[in-house]
């Protein structure tokens, strides 16, 4: 009887053994790590219930259902992305991604939003154009397109070399309790977040009718990976196709956004 349990035992831990190397349950044993940042509504946040969602997470968890992959929610902290990334850490930043002026930086998935940076101000502010922001302080997130694009010198430098200041923030949550509080006048910003942030905090706020860029999302690779790259693309293609994809651009009040075809 002894011999026989010591002989189960060890076709269980085979057998365990063989699910391990397979991939730890999955259906082709693929972890897909998504890196993102946990503060940039509607794309990607902490929901009241503590679960990390948003419309770019979800999007990558129907990618992996046709993939049979296992997704990995990994927060990031936004400057810190590149390093993440050529380490391995994640396998992909996606989270209202910009593609405009990083195209040689990554390998990147097919576009699938187009956004554009916005300037927010309080309504009772006075600033009604561009050129009211000549003096004032400006908020901007740290890594961001809107950053690249105060300091790029083909974009609008020139516009931010008429602040008083450009003030640099971790996360757009704790600028906009700036800017609530009076402590800067603007924000720079991607339009899709900017609507998200003035719909959950009441009508306080406003857009500026002039917009500082247009650009388009994509979901960005470490240099080389191509074929990760072409899988996700095939993923978003079928679900553009069957759907899904529109539901979920629906439901984050994305619709007017969209540039994925099949």
């Amino acid at each position: 009887m002894k011999k026989m349990k010591k002989l189960v035992a060890m076709l269980l831990t085979v057998s365990c053994l063989g699910m391990a190397l397979s991939g730890c349950g999955s259906k082709d044993g693929k972890k897909f790590t998504v890196g993102f940042d946990a503060e940039y509504p509607p794309y990607g946040y902490m929901d009241e219930s503590g679960n990390y969602t948003g419309f770019d997470l979800e999007l990558a968890e129907e990618v992996c259902k046709l993939r049979g992959w296992e997704l990995v929610k990994q927060p990031i902290v936004w400057d810190s992305k590149d390093n993440e990334l050529n380490s391995n850490s994640i396998d992909c930043i996606w989270n209202g991604f910009t593609i405009n002026g990083r195209e040689n930086d990554y390998e990147w998935s097919v576009p699938y939003v187009d956004n554009s940076q916005v300037i927010v101000v309080s309504r009772k502010s006075g600033i009604n154009d561009l050129k009211g922001l000549a003096g004032k302080t400006v908020g901007v997130q740290a890594a961001s397109a809107a950053l690249d694009v105060l300091k790029d010198e083909e974009g609008q430098k020139a516009l931010a070399d008429t602040f008083g200041k450009l003030q640099e923030f971790g996360d757009y949550n704790t600028a906009f309790v700036e800017l609530q509080a009076g402590s800067i006048d603007a924000l720079a910003m991607d339009i899709g977040v900017a609507k998200y942030q003035i719909k959950s905090r009441g009508d306080e706020f406003k857009i500026l009718d002039e917009h500082l860029n247009a650009e388009q999302y994509g979901v960005g690779f470490k240099k080389g990976n191509t074929e990760l790259r072409d899988q996700v693309n095939e993923s978003l293609k079928e679900l553009k196709k069957n759907g899904k994809f529109d539901e979920l651009a629906k439901k984050y009040e994305l619709s007017d956004m969209v540039c994925l075809t099949e």
